[in-house]
């Protein structure tokens, strides 16, 4: 790889993804549609490097090289010079493929077409591409910067030789890749959204409260936020559309959404980005 990335999307994890690229020595191009966008994304990574100087665990001098490797563009073109693109935009499966379309006609050859999505298939995405061999999952989680995990989703076609580049690029980025095929859910989203679910169940049904169910959770089983909680921060109406997307990708009724996160995403319910899901939360 030539060191070059280019980003799509300079939201929470397309600036996360930058941040984290740009700390290990590749030059980042970062797009959004709207220069605001990019200009927030790029003073986002500047802002939480400001943190890590503070803290001591980066220097000043790496936090402007860092800085200085990220260039924030409104267009694609970049990408013909990169060998690597990391799609961060919302999950929509027409948008995806478009854009991975897109991006297919204007890179090199032999470039590497990644998507972050935690629930879209692989395989349907690499699909609207001429090489779905070098199209593959790269799931990091938020905060990016701090979350030493990357699932990597092999599609139908994606080559081992692929898989096998971004694996290696992900441990030279500090993190620790696991490797997951292209079912529904992956591994990691599967497992934490059925746990969700089944919270939601749990407070729907009068089980308990849903202070008890985190505290429980938290302190029983060590984790270290609750799945209520957890639902807030990811927001409800993304938790039901996981589940929506496993139940009909398995024809299973074990991933039945709970009527509950139905009603609560009609009522506008979605959690921290509206103030009110679970919990309440302070504007």
């Amino acid at each position: 790889m030539t060191g070059k990335v280019f980003v799509a999307g300079a939201g929470t994890m397309g600036n996360g993804i930058a941040q984290v690229f740009a700390t290990a020595g590749h030059d980042v191009f970062l797009m959004d549609t709207d220069e605001n966008f990019v200009k927030r994304g790029v003073e986002t990574v500047g802002k939480n490097l400001d943190r890590m100087v503070k803290k001591g665990t980066i220097t000043q001098q790496d936090r402007d090289a860092a800085v200085g490797r990220i260039k924030g563009v409104t267009s694609i073109d970049s990408a013909a010079e990169c060998d690597l693109m990391v799609e961060a935009v919302f999950e929509n499966l027409e948008l995806k493929r478009n854009m991975f379309k897109d991006f297919d006609a204007i890179m090199p050859k032999n470039a590497i077409l990644a998507s972050n999505t935690s629930s879209q298939s692989i395989t349907q995405i690499a699909a609207a591409t001429a090489r779905p061999d070098k199209v593959i999952g790269m799931h990091f989680f938020n905060p990016v910067p701090l979350m030493k995990l990357i699932e990597i989703i092999k599609g139908y076609l994606t080559s081992e030789e692929t898989c096998a580049a971004i694996r290696d690029l992900s441990i030279k980025l500090g993190k620790t890749p696991i490797v997951a095929n292209d079912y529904p859910g992956f591994a990691t989203t599967r497992l934490i959204m059925v746990m969700i679910n089944e919270s939601v169940f749990a407070l729907w049904e009068g089980v308990a409260s849903a202070e008890d169910i985190d505290t429980g959770m938290k302190l029983g089983m060590n984790h270290p936020m609750g799945p209520l909680a957890l639902a807030d921060l990811i927001g409800v109406d993304v938790c039901l559309n996981v589940m929506e997307r496993l139940y009909s990708g398995y024809n299973d009724p074990k991933y039945r959404p709970c009527p509950l996160l139905k009603k609560m995403v009609d009522a506008g319910l979605l959690g921290r980005k509206t103030s009110k899901g679970f919990y309440s939360y302070d504007s």
